[in-house]
């Protein structure tokens, strides 16, 4: 009598360990696979700059997550970004995880550098020094429009699942490719909240 009345009770526990176990990682993925299907654009189907287009200014827009090259004030192509691990709020020390706000410049490129070549992005200007000055830190350097790290060109878009550079602003290596003809050297480059 008592093993009959504790099979429903059994069943139950089972059926809470798998949905724990099992059903639910299924359902994080499928949304995950889901909401990654809706926001990456289908093979092919995206716009490639036209050969010999150059921008002369880069913006962007930290809490949209993007990257847009503008030619006279009209917009040229936009890209989905990564940023720092600690994207709210301007940068304002060494190792703060966070990507600069302002108006700086594009002033040298790495084709070797340990990510998919990098452009260097002047951070810090006169104005972050002396922010860092009266917080008595440094205020850090080394900040860089760049691709993924070299070796994981294959994570694509994927990257785009959260923040992760020391805060740089991060594309996929095909899209860094693109900026890379497009940006010459001394092109401005604004970073808005």
């Amino acid at each position: 009598m008592l093993g009959t009345n504790l099979a429903p009770h059994i069943l139950s526990v089972a059926l809470l360990v798998a949905d724990k176990a099992i059903i639910r990682p299924v359902r994080i993925w499928f949304l995950i696979s889901a909401a990654l299907a809706l926001t990456t654009p289908a093979l092919g189907a995206e716009t490639r700059l036209a050969e010999g287009v150059t921008a002369d200014r880069v913006v962007v827009v930290k809490k949209d997550r993007t990257l847009t090259l503008m030619q006279q004030g009209k917009e040229l192509k936009t890209y989905k970004v990564a940023l720092g691990g600690e994207p709210a709020g301007a940068k304002t020390r060494q190792g703060d995880h966070k990507t600069p706000e302002g108006t700086y410049i594009l002033d040298r490129r790495n084709a070797r550098s340990k990510f998919y070549r990098s452009i260097h992005i002047s951070y810090p200007n006169q104005q972050d020094r002396e922010q860092a000055g009266k917080l008595g830190v440094s205020a850090g350097g080394d900040v860089f429009l760049h691709g993924l790290p070299n070796g994981f060109g294959w994570i694509g878009r994927w990257h785009l699942l959260r923040d992760w550079t020391d805060g740089c602003v991060a594309v996929t290596d095909e899209e860094m490719d693109e900026i890379w003809h497009a940006v010459p050297d001394g092109t401005v480059i604004e970073i808005k909240p």
